[in-house]
């Protein structure tokens, strides 16, 4: 049975994201498209950016790939930048209806 919940601003939203398949990111398309717009602002070869949305624990992991050399880009000094990356998508993904993490992977 689905259940549903409220979340803020009064929107229905289903319980149903446990249930997400491996590589799917209509599970968060808010969260995979921002995240996927902030990191290729940031790169250098924005077409080798690659995200890719996986459940884990009742939540969605968002791996992120990106080309040779652009990891130090994405993460910043002390991990700063990609903190403030996963703020952001994590802000992104209350308008989806779920929660994420966000992984920086070196491809």
């Amino acid at each position: 049975m689905e259940r549903l919940r409220r979340c803020p601003g009064s929107r229905q939203v289903s319980d149903t994201h446990d249930e997400v398949e491996a590589g799917n990111e209509a599970a968060a398309p808010t969260a995979t498209a921002v995240l996927e717009h902030v990191v290729s602002s940031i790169v250098d070869d924005a077409d080798a950016v690659r995200v890719e949305a996986l459940p884990s624990k009742g939540r969605i992991k968002l791996q992120v790939k990106v080309g040779p050399g652009d990891l130090g880009r994405v993460i910043g000094r002390r991990g700063r930048t990609a903190q403030s990356i996963r703020t952001v998508v994590r802000a992104a993904a209350t308008r989806d209806g779920v929660e994420v993490d966000v992984d920086f992977v070196d491809d």
